[in-house]
């Protein structure tokens, strides 16, 4: 039996989801005609009505995961695509908060996406991009290449236009009563007046419209509408991109085009999901395999959104931290509703670093479950880093620091044999570090004065720290920590020890292993950080 066959086995048997979503397409698979030979799609989907936010990301990274999965399960014998496809054909609506030139851009509501000037070329289109849409999808796949994803990208656009969604359409035309009928019951009743899964595109404006069809011909493939403007009637085809469907109807339609295989949302969704199944199916299409994934919050709890620009941009958190610890966040947890906001980011961090560094501890069958091995497409580079992303942040603090050089001095006592060339993911972290705590640690640190009690053990700390080993290690010196909290007050309140002294002396109410901090930043140094939290001089 071969290493890969052995390891397909495993895989079998591993609980991370993505293995438990790619089992699921497998039986989906098995059951269909023609299934064992057609390639099996994953589809994405991007609305570019606004700025690329981390959830859209998040889909790619969850998908890309699952796909992986299944390719394993399979042993490479079935050949897989991702499609990311960007609807940017569909009309404008309504002009985001979070972008520049908002007069101008409301100018062009109702127009294609792929034909609202970009806001970022200062709306006279002599620098930027083509459109609003393209500047988007262009950020977009910026952003997934950084990342290193295998994906084919997918312009609505470009689909309409060409005739590749021809045949679909001409089958919605065909089916146009049986999707109404599954449409027009969920919608209210001004609505159903006026709704229609094909929105024209007017030829006279060009902008999309939200009209009725008052009357089809399915053998000529043309819809018939009134013009909301002229009252003229006008006859246009449903083919070449002179129409632009409904999104539910789109969705549907979309995953019989391309024979879309699995694709996932957000939990908001679900309804959604369900009608365009049912249309899916109306069209003689089977909807796609997938999972309702939980929406992410910022730091108000309120769904984080493109329009708003609420929450944290892929590009905040790639300023702070690294790009694995993102897919971290990403791969943790996707049916929990989590808050994606700045304050996340540390632990994300170090999370990451703890997983990576398990990983060549691990037998195989938890390897392929450790969340590293699905970030990696199962190959991560094992390192251990001799210092946490958290500790980093409070020898920043400590040292007031802003030069990497400076920081790597104080590693070097650590890690004697460590530099930026051979740790040089350390030395990233480093870099982040400090941006990350001028930012946001900066500006929110409070420096109190000790009470009598915590002033008596930090007196008796600082005493105790002249006794040290020269050459302690960071066990030794927590446990001389430990011991004055025990000795000096604090036996039954050994975390209101800890407390103070992250307060007095870094100016915030956690905070890393104190031994490990004094062994990085040095017992000296530290000695005299305690006689300036005495002496008021730090909460001053």
């Amino acid at each position: 039996m071969s290493d890969a066959l052995n390891f397909a086995e495993l895989a079998g048997k591993a609980r991370a989801w993505p293995f438990e979503e790619a089992r699921r397409l497998i039986k989906r698979l098995e059951k269909s005609p023609g299934g064992a030979d057609k390639t099996v799609i994953f589809e994405t989907g991007y609305g570019p009505s606004g700025l690329p936010h981390i959830g859209t990301f998040g889909e790619v990274a969850r998908t890309s995961m699952v796909r992986h999965a299944f390719e394993v399960l399979t042993e490479g014998q079935r050949k897989t695509r991702l499609i990311c496809f960007s609807d940017d054909m569909d009309g404008f609506r309504k002009v985001p908060g979070n972008v520049p030139n908002q007069e101008m851009l409301g100018q062009y509501l109702d127009m294609p996406l792929t034909k609202v000037p970009d806001p970022f070329s200062g709306g006279d289109g002599a620098s930027g991009h083509e459109s609003f849409a393209h500047h988007n999808n262009a950020r977009l796949r910026k952003f997934l290449d950084q990342f290193g994803f295998e994906y084919e990208f997918f312009s609505a656009t470009d689909c309409y236009q060409s005739g590749m969604m021809d045949e679909t359409l001409l089958k919605m035309l065909a089916v146009y009563d049986k999707v109404m009928g599954i449409i027009l019951p969920t919608i209210g009743e001004a609505r159903q007046k006026t709704y229609s899964p094909f929105l024209p595109v007017c030829p006279r404006t060009g902008k999309v419209l939200q009209v009725p069809m008052i009357a089809r011909d399915v053998a000529a493939g043309t819809v018939t509408y009134v013009d909301p403007e002229t009252g003229d009637e006008i006859t246009t085809p449903v083919t070449g991109g002179r129409v632009k469907c409904q999104w539910k109807a789109d969705w549907a339609m979309r995953w019989t085009a391309l024979g879309v295989d699995y694709e996932m949302a957000g939990k908001d969704l679900i309804e959604s999901v369900n009608l365009s199944s049912k249309i899916c199916r109306a069209l003689g299409g089977a909807p796609p395999e997938g999972f309702n994934y939980e929406l992410f919050l910022d730091e108000n709890g309120e769904k984080i959104s493109k329009s708003k620009g609420n929450g944290i941009t892929i590009e905040e958190w790639l300023e702070y931290a690294s790009p694995q610890s993102l897919s971290l966040y990403m791969f943790q947890k996707p049916k929990s509703a989590k808050k994606l906001h700045f304050d996340v980011i540390p632990k994300a961090v170090d999370e990451y670093l703890t997983f990576l560094s398990k990983f060549g501890q691990e037998t195989p069958d938890k390897q392929i479950d450790n969340p590293t091995w699905h970030i990696h497409t199962g190959s991560p580079e094992v390192t251990e880093l001799p210092v946490s992303f958290a500790l980093l942040l409070n020898l920043v603090s400590a040292s007031n620091a802003h030069d990497k050089a400076v920081l790597w001095g104080f590693i070097k006592r650590m890690a004697p044999d460590a530099s930026p060339e051979t740790h040089p993911l350390l030395d990233e972290l480093v870099g982040y570090a400090i941006r990350y705590f001028d930012t946001f640690v900066k500006p929110t640190k409070t420096f109190r004065a000790p009470t009598d009690e915590e002033r008596a053990a930090l007196e008796a700390l600082d005493v105790a720290l002249n006794d040290a080993p020269t050459d302690a290690t960071a066990e030794q010196l927590q446990t001389i920590v430990f011991e004055i909290g025990k000795t000096r007050g604090f036996a039954d309140k050994l975390r209101d020890w800890f407390k103070a002294i992250y307060e007095v002396l870094l100016g915030q109410s956690q905070g890393p292993r104190f031994g490990s901090f004094i062994a990085l930043y040095g017992v000296v140094e530290t000695q005299a950080l305690i006689k300036k939290g005495l002496a008021g001089e730090l909460a001053t």
